[in-house]
Formats: C-alpha cells, sequence, structure tokens
C-alpha cells in the first residue's frame, strides 16, 4: 500500500531512531522528578511524547527546508527534494505526530497539557532560525533541552528550578554538535544566505566554540550532580561523557570533515544514553 511506503519513507527521512538522542535526558528528568522509577503511566506516555515531538519537528523540519534542501548537494536526494514524499504527506504526517503529542500530554497532567503548544512552536519554529540568526544552534540545543524538564512537569505536576540545570546542560549539549554537523554546508550557507556560527566564524573557530559549549554543559552536570545530591555514579557518568566528547572532536578538524557522521549519529546517541544509566543507577542504588 501506497500509505505503507510513504510512512516508511518517512521515518527514514527523520530517522526515527535517533530519538534516542534526548529521549534519555528526558527519562533522567524523569527519574529525578520521582526520585527512582516513576509509574508505569506517566513513563509510556512520556516516552510517546518525546517520540511524537521529535517526529513531529524532524518531519516539519524537512517540510520548511525542502527548497534550501533541493538547492545543497549534500541533501539533494532527500524525500521531499527527490519526489519520493509529497509535501501534503510530511504536513499530515506533522499534524498527525502534534496531535499524538497533545494527547500524550493531556494523558499526565493539566500543566503538561497547558504547556504542549508551547513545547510544540519551540520544537517546531527552530527551523525557521537559520534564515535570520547565527545562533540557530542553540535554539535547537533548547528545543532538546526542554525535555528533561517537561519531562520532570510529566511526573510532578510543578517545575522545579534544579531541573532547568539540566535543561541547560542538554542545550550546550545539542548546540555543539549542531556546530559542527553544520561545518559540512559552511561553503553552501555563504552561498545562499544562510546564518550558521561555521559560516560566520569559520570552520576552525567553530570548532572550538562547539568546545566552548561542550564544556558549559560538563560544569552543569556537575551542577546538577551538586544540587540533587547524587553520588559516585553520577559522578562517573559526568566523566564518561567527558571521555566520550573528548573522542568526538578527536574525530574532526578544521581541514578533515570526513568522520563528521560518525561523531554526529554515533557518539552523541551513546553519550546520552550513558549518562542516563550512571545517573539511574545512582539513584537506584541510593534508594
Amino acid at each position: 500500500m501506497a500509505i505503507i511506503h510513504n510512512l516508511r519513507v518517512t521515518l527514514e527521512m527523520i530517522k526515527w531512531e535517533h530519538s534516542i538522542f534526548v529521549l534519555p535526558f528526558a527519562l533522567c528528568g524523569a527519574m529525578l522528578a520521582a526520585n527512582g522509577i516513576p509509574n508505569a503511566h506517566a513513563l509510556v506516555w512520556i516516552i510517546v511524547a518525546m517520540v511524537s515531538a521529535r517526529s513531529a519537528a524532524m518531519a516539519f523540519n524537512r517540510f520548511a527546508d525542502a527548497s534550501i534542501d533541493a538547492a545543497n548537494p549534500r541533501t539533494q536526494t532527500r524525500a521531499l527534494p527527490a519526489g519520493t514524499l509529497t509535501h501534503g504527506f510530511v504536513a499530515a504526517f506533522v499534524i498527525v505526530s502534534c496531535a499524538v503529542f497533545v494527547l500524550a500530554a493531556s494523558q499526565l497532567n493539566r500543566l503538561s497539557l497547558l504547556l504542549s503548544p508551547v513545547a510544540l512552536g519551540v520544537v517546531l519554529l527552530y527551523s525557521y532560525t537559520k534564515r535570520f540568526t547565527r545562533w540557530s544552534h542553540l535554539v535547537l540545543g533548547f528545543a532538546m533541552g526542554i525535555a528533561p524538564s517537561a519531562a520532570w512537569i510529566a511526573v510532578r505536576g510543578s517545575l522545579d528550578p534544579r531541573i532547568l540545570l539540566l535543561t541547560a546542560a542538554v542545550t550546550f549539549w545539542g548546540a555543539g554538535f549542531d556546530v559542527l554537523y553544520a561545518c559540512q554546508d559552511y561553503d553552501f550557507d555563504r552561498r545562499s544566505g544562510l546564518h550558521s556560527i561555521p559560516r560566520h566564524f569559520g570552520i576552525g573557530t567553530s570548532l572550538w566554540i562547539a568546545r566552548g559549549f561542550h564544556l558549559a554543559m560538563l560544569l552543569l552536570l556537575v551542577s546538577v550532580i551538586a544540587v540533587f545530591g547524587l553520588g559516585r555514579l553520577a559522578i562517573a557518568g559526568v566523566t564518561t561523557v567527558a571521555l566520550l566528547l573528548l573522542y568526538e572532536h578527536s574525530l574532526v578538524a578544521a581541514d578533515d570533515l570526513s568522520k563528521l557522521n560518525a561523531a554526529f549519529f554515533t557518539m552523541n546517541g551513546v553519550i546520552s544514553v550513558m549518562f542516563f544509566l550512571f545517573v539511574a543507577g545512582d539513584l537506584l542504588w541510593r534508594r
């Protein structure tokens, strides 16, 4: 059936398996809020909300950037510029994903439902920021960073300022690896008038900015450990993240971006999962 084929192509287009990037940080927020494992109802709907929000954001990004992707040799084979999917189907996918997200929020608590349009606004409107600001990477990072705070609200029905430290950490983490990823499009962004840190500062300086963002992430993760009174396992988790980030940055250089896909796709998934496992282990051990 055509709809099954289109759905499969859409899932490939949005790289749905990369939902694992941010989901572990959301689960960290949920476990910190519950001081252990949240109840099954909250856990299931948090996962549904996370996957649907990311699916909506990625599909909307491809929809909004279809003409840009068609002009960029690196992205011309994506589904929309290649004609594998229609704009109408992708728009419908975005709408359905947003509806699932709102449904998930409604199953959690009143505050989650009230804030669901705000969350969707943040994750969707990021797609337009590279048209007017070089700091769009931080907007993307924030779109990812709201996940642990949203999960905290999903469990508690209120917001604790302490969880904003984890939101800030994820924001700098996401911004850092997006700067690395944007280095691939340095020449194209210059020609087409799009804004990015690499376009404005050059690739060499941008690599140092990405390192600075990731250093800020590590400092914020240390703050998370302090304010939540976490122990040695969590400290080991931050240490592991630091070593993985060092390895990630060792894969790229100003004159060699050939390993960037490995740095972006593989290492960032490992980083988020490892941090979650250490924090979860710390919380469960201390109980």
